[in-house]
């Protein structure tokens, strides 16, 4: 058989085609080592240790996180290896996991400022004082520190995620704040020491105006200020007017109304955007159900913050001290060069006594309880003198005090144990007094015990003691 020369040439080509695919199928393919299938040792450690966490084994976890940390200085998942030690903690909880989580999320804010992660540990810390808050009438380090801590989450990381939560949180622990300042100030108020009571009370709604019970601590305010005489009722006028004003679907809205009526002062009108807010706050309102008073139970009793509004910015600055109005600031010209504004009385002044005496010697002493009203005010003619005088008569009233009640008590007992003195000093007086003879009277009706006839003779013997009485014979 002959083979034809033109095959030849094809049949190499195929021989050739074939010992070049039986050559790619002897040798493997290579593989990279970066895939998300690969089995690098620190990533090996790192699921790990999230299955460990996954199901409870914290030490397990944090052990084989703390060696891929030491291991692999450079890994990838290192800050991530930090954050999940801290998330262990968390989970963990009690008193001693929970302070080891706050301190391994301030690390890692601290190592990474930057990542996105840092502003989750920091509501992470907000949380763990938010879980920690007793009632209002207990200690408030947990709820001073949450408060602290969701105020930097807000303030450091303003376009997070968190963010929301993180206000909502302040809302809710800002009540509680101004719950055990109302708790002070009507404590006070009940008691009637009306200057501390006022001051306490005023300044709740000045720092959080968002309290649910704003209405009913204005009205007290106001109360307070109108028991403490005439030269506040401004200060009540006012109280009273912003209740209508800034609260207006309050329960006292009404009774302040009333109060303006009697003070004569003008009935402002409702603010629309606080009117909205109110009618907000009332149709978006949850009572808390059965299930959360049994786990607010078997939890030890938590805080009640359902009545915290839910819309508002929070209060962002710390709270400032307060002066009750009754304190005498001193009103001279440094006061006036520092033009720094005065919340108390500004009626106190020095000025150097005279030779001829001055107002200690000619006018009442103002801590006398009828000091102010020694010397009466002289009548004047027309409206605006009569007005004028009262405002003298106010400003020469003695200042109130937070023990005005007791004072009051006080000399009311101390006069009637007085006047139950002076009662049995007289009458015994009366009684030790001799009774005047009766000119008008006979002689013979003078006792006969001193005429001389009446005296009985004495009779002694010699022998005996002249002072020794003898018996008379029969």
């Amino acid at each position: 058989m002959v083979l034809s020369t033109s095959s030849l040439p094809g049949r190499a080509l195929l021989t050739v085609l074939s010992l070049g695919l039986l050559s790619s199928c002897i040798h493997k393919k290579y593989e990279t080592p970066i895939t998300k299938n690969t089995q690098q040792p620190d990533k090996v450690l790192f699921d790990q240790a999230m299955r460990d966490i996954e199901h409870g084994r914290y030490e397990v976890a944090r052990i084989s996180l703390q060696t891929l940390m030491n291991t692999y200085e450079s890994s990838e998942f290192m800050a991530k290896a930090k954050l999940a030690i801290a998330d262990s903690w968390f989970r963990e909880g009690g008193g001693n996991g929970l302070a080891q989580a706050e301190a391994e999320y301030k690390d890692f804010e601290l190592f990474y400022p930057q990542m996105e992660e840092s502003a989750q540990a920091q509501s992470r810390v907000c949380d763990i004082h938010y879980k920690q808050m007793d009632r209002a009438d207990r200690d408030e380090l947990q709820i001073v520190a949450a408060e602290r801590e969701c105020k930097d989450l807000v303030t450091q990381y303003p376009n997070s995620k968190f963010v929301p939560a993180g206000l909502q949180k302040i809302r809710d622990i800002q009540e509680l704040m101004a719950e055990h300042e109302f708790a002070v100030g009507n404590f006070y108020w009940r008691r009637e020491m009306n200057p501390a009571a006022a001051n306490r009370l005023n300044s709740v709604v000045d720092q959080y105006p968002l309290y649910s019970k704003a209405g009913e601590a204005l009205f007290e305010a106001g109360d307070s200020y109108s028991k403490m005489g005439s030269r506040f009722r401004r200060q009540a006028g006012e109280t009273f007017a912003r209740i209508v004003r800034d609260y207006p679907l309050d329960p006292r809205a009404q009774d302040a109304k009333d109060r303006l009526t009697e003070l004569e002062m003008p009935i402002p009108a409702a603010d629309e955007a606080a009117l909205k807010r109110a009618q907000w706050e009332k149709e978006n309102y949850r009572k808390p159900g059965m299930m959360a008073k049994s786990m607010s139970m078997v939890k030890g009793g938590g805080p009640d913050v359902s009545r915290a509004a839910k819309s508002g910015a929070p209060t962002m600055t710390d709270p400032k001290r307060t002066m009750p109005a009754s304190i005498p600031v001193v009103n001279n010209a440094e006061v006036a060069s520092n033009s720094a504004p005065a919340t108390g009385t500004t009626d106190v002044s020095a000025t150097p006594l005279s030779a001829t005496g001055g107002a200690l010697d000619t006018k009442p002493d103002a801590r006398t309880a009828d000091g102010a009203a020694a010397t009466p005010p002289t009548p004047a003619a027309g409206t605006q003198a009569a007005g004028a005088t009262q405002a003298a008569a106010a400003s020469t009233a003695p200042l109130p005090t937070n023990r005005d009640k007791d004072l009051a008590k006080m000399r009311e007992v101390q006069a009637k144990k007085q006047a139950k003195l002076n009662k049995k000093k007289k009458k015994n007086t009366d009684t030790a007094a001799p009774a005047a003879p009766d000119a008008s009277a006979s002689p013979a009706a003078t006792p006969a015990a001193t005429t001389p006839a009446a005296t009985s003779p004495v009779v002694t013997t010699p022998g005996a003691s002249p002072l020794a009485p003898v018996s008379k014979q029969p």
